[in-house]
């Protein structure tokens, strides 16, 4: 039996913390965890503690460290307003599968149930967006706790993990054997699932594959473009995950997100057979389930996914597995090759070719060319972050992704999530850079972990779409309702003033000849940088314009 000393509940969560390889956690600091902290101060070799300016922040900070790394994100956060504030990052690791584990500090086991200083049981609270919620009541259990959460958060369909930590449980002094560095579980294809997804490839004169989901890495990425160059596969990718293919090869055609060119959806309705590695097939890659015909779709559908809860869940598929990305194509591409027609994949990148060209316009900043002008400066390897709104469809139509460069938003259209994750992208790599995008509402939500990184090291660029208005609601609104504007205009800030008081260089563009140079600087600029880019609402996407929207509602009017 392995030797074992007293420590504090707080010392044995923390030496377990190491014995899993986290390294860094990102936290708003609470009276509810201070042994936690204090036993911090003794690694504070080993391991990084990052004190964010909101709880928001922070939980966003370990989800994107969690996309980044593919191991959980720790975000410790202290009970009531602090769970309350973090539980956004709970639910874009939720339902955008990423490991992460919270941290909750709890009020003590005397008091509970008698409504005490905020107290909330976080089993029930968090028990519809987290993979596994629960409370370690005994000290000498924090090694069993902490170790089925870091193997729930990483197994199968990855996701959150919360745990509740009374603070009275964390002073107990205990004397406990630690738990072994825990291993992912994580289903590999059979040889005979992989040959019959090609048997069924064999037979198809359009097929188109789709890929992914969580759980890709580098590896496994090159191992999907290696499969789809010798079977001449089209793949596109599922939203937001534009980084699992280089998409300057001739297999890539374009994604399935919110700004989805007409030309592949057109093509996805000719396809034959639909191979789905890893993606969940969910509202925003199926336009609301309507791309494919709900529950049997036109296209013989082939469905590889981690979790057997999800295959089948919509659409019902005609050949099934459970596997991981990586595993998957590892058994794919040990098969022979059943090559797919040649003009088939030429087309459909074509296609993808000229939609990913700016058209023309007349506008002072014309941000299709500014993206043009982007994607050959930026750095093989830089981190793009996405925040949720319209002003992130000119990353996503324009530039270009594949690994080491990443692509790191959340799925589930949280407002606020790109500054704090290119904060934690930056802070991961000081040296690699990472870039947000960012609305002038998303901004004005945790543009204030910008301070964060001053404070630690970090020097993302910060691009702030500043048009005045919450711009994806304010097109749905001229939609439904033209001309009644109602609830989305958003008062002028000074973004500089508020940039240059975090500690971030500033630059305020308004005509697209100076978007270049400002980059240029910032990526010069040791420390963060926002460029604000003064856009026209009249912009409304990539692919419309208030005055077209209008119009459009007028011809359908009786």
């Amino acid at each position: 039996m392995a030797e074992t000393v007293k420590r504090s509940g707080g010392q044995v969560l923390v030496d377990q913390l190491l014995i899993h390889g986290a390294d860094c956690a990102y936290c708003v600091p609470g009276e509810s965890y201070l042994e936690v902290l204090d036993a911090l101060y003794d690694v504070r070799d080993r391991f990084t503690l990052y004190n964010a300016r909101h709880e928001a922040g922070a939980a966003d900070m370990a989800e994107a460290y969690g996309k980044l790394m593919g191991r959980p994100g720790i975000c410790m956060v202290t009970r009531g307003p602090g769970a309350c504030q973090a539980a956004v990052g709970v639910h874009i690791a939720y339902q955008d599968s990423t490991p992460m584990i919270l941290l909750v500090g709890q009020v003590g086991r005397e008091t509970m149930d008698r409504e005490s200083f905020q107290e909330i049981d976080y089993r029930q609270m968090f028990a519809p967006v987290a993979k596994w919620a629960a409370q370690i009541d005994s000290a000498a259990r924090i090694p069993e706790y902490m170790a089925r959460a870091f193997r729930v958060a990483t197994s199968g369909r990855p996701g959150p993990v919360v745990l509740a930590l009374p603070e009275d449980m964390l002073t107990d002094v205990v004397e406990v054997a630690d738990a072994m560095p825990y291993t992912p579980s994580v289903q590999a294809l059979s040889p005979g699932d992989a040959a019959a997804v090609m048997a069924a490839l064999s037979k198809a004169e359009r097929p188109l594959l789709l890929a992914g989901g969580p759980g890709w890495s580098d590896a496994g990425c090159a191992a999907l473009l290696r499969f789809a160059t010798e079977n001449r596969l089209p793949v596109a990718t599922s939203f937001r995950r534009q980084d699992l293919i280089d998409n300057r090869s001739d297999v890539y055609v374009g994604d399935f997100g919110t700004g989805v060119a007409p030309s592949l959806v057109k093509r996805l309705a000719e396809a034959d057979l639909l191979l789905v590695i890893g993606a969940r097939l969910g509202e925003i890659t199926t336009k609301t389930y309507s791309t494919l015909s709900v529950p049997t779709p036109a296209q013989t559908l082939v469905h590889i996914h981690a979790d057997a809860n999800e295959i089948g869940r919509v659409y019902s598929p005609a050949v099934s597995a459970v596997s991981g990305s990586d595993a998957a194509l590892l058994a794919l591409t040990a098969q022979p090759a059943a090559a797919a027609p040649e003009d088939w994949c030429a087309r459909l990148r074509a296609e993808y070719l000229s939609d990913s060209e700016p058209p023309p316009h007349d506008y002072p900043l014309d941000m299709g060319q500014a993206m043009a002008d982007m994607r050959d400066l930026i750095p093989a390897n830089a981190v793009i972050t996405l925040d949720a709104g319209n002003h992130t469809g000119w990353a996503q139509r324009f530039l270009r992704y594949g690994r080491p460069g990443r692509q790191i938003g959340s799925t589930c259209g949280s407002m606020g999530y790109a500054v704090p994750a290119a904060v934690a992208a930056s802070l991961a790599d000081p040296k690699r850079q990472a870039i947000a995008f960012v609305g002038d509402g998303g901004f004005m939500m945790s543009g204030m972990e910008i301070a964060t990184a001053v404070q630690h090291g970090g020097r993302p660029i910060v691009l702030v779409f500043n048009n005045g208005t919450y711009g994806t609601i304010r097109m749905h609104q001229e939609r439904e309702h033209p001309a009644r504007v109602s609830g989305t205009d958003i008062a002028s800030s000074d973004i500089g003033m508020i940039s240059r008081g975090l500690g971030a260089a500033h630059e305020r563009i308004t005509e697209t000849a100076e978007f270049r140079p400002a980059l240029l600087r910032a990526f010069d600029h040791d420390g963060p940088t926002v460029i604000e880019l003064m856009t026209d609402p009249e912009q409304i996407s990539t692919r419309t314009t208030v005055s077209r929207l209008r119009g459009q509602q007028a011809r359908t009017t009786p």
